[in-house]
């Protein structure tokens, strides 16, 4: 079956931060009111981001290699694009070669996104449509492209032996967002409508299996300390207390 996918309209330049680098494409998290990327932390083989409930987020992802690339957007379980639970096999976006882009939002049309934004996890779009369960994780799918095999010619035969193979196209923000008490694990809220422009685009997929999945968990900062990901820094004090012990 031919999925629709989409050409990502807008190219971005480089910015500050942490982006998590695979083989084929990066991912980062940008808090769109600064513009940065959030900092990412490793605990337990998982990449983690902190985020603050209210604040606007976009996915950034860009394509590492020479080729275009497919990627299906998973946030908290659900495809940012369709709105169905999440699978590889479904639609997602193409990005160009070498070419960086931001995902702001739930698609809503081919120019507009309901905006991403941190919120208390019963605020979250996938728990407001009852599924909860994968909230905190944000993910992509990436496909390569299928290409035609190129022509073989034997010169040693008398007859030139041709391989061919055919290549066919397949392919409001909520104005008072909530504010989670520290226990409260975040969400991705479905926020108010902005534009977001693309087009439908032909890929055809070299495999049925994805080439890389990328996957990074997040929740505020206050839970990423107390589950021990993000390290409490040691400070000195001045006046620890205590008496004058003998030297040794």
């Amino acid at each position: 079956m031919k999925l629709p996918t989409f050409l990502i309209a807008a190219v971005l330049t480089a910015g500050a931060g942490a982006a998590y680098a695979a083989t084929l494409a990066d991912i980062a998290v940008i808090d769109r009111t600064t513009g940065e990327r959030l900092q990412t932390w490793r605990h337990g083989g998982r990449l983690y981001v902190a985020g603050r409930p209210g604040d606007r987020y976009a996915v950034e992802l860009k394509n590492r290699s020479g080729g275009r690339l497919l990627a299906v957007l998973s946030v908290d379980g659900v495809n940012a694009v369709t709105g169905e639970t999440a699978a590889g096999n479904q639609s997602g976006y193409v990005l160009d070669a070498w070419e960086r882009a931001e995902i702001a939002g739930w698609r809503k049309s081919l120019s507009d996104v309901a905006a991403f934004y941190f919120t208390a996890l019963p605020d979250s779009y996938a728990a407001r449509t009852g599924r909860p369960d994968n909230v905190g994780v944000i993910g992509i799918a990436v496909f390569r492209e299928y290409r035609v095999p190129p022509r073989l010619f034997d010169f040693d035969s008398a007859a030139a032996l041709e391989s061919e193979s055919k290549a066919s196209g397949a392919v409001s923000e909520r104005r008072q967002a909530a504010r989670a008490a520290p226990a409260q694990k975040l969400g991705t809220g479905h926020g108010e409508r902005i534009a977001s422009s693309t087009r439908y685009t032909d890929f055809r997929r070299a495999s049925e299996r994805p080439a890389e999945v990328i996957t990074i968990h997040y929740d505020s900062y206050a839970n990423l300390v107390a589950q021990g990901v993000i390290p409490v820094p040691c400070r000195p004090r001045a006046f620890p207390g205590g008496f004058v012990p003998d030297p040794a």
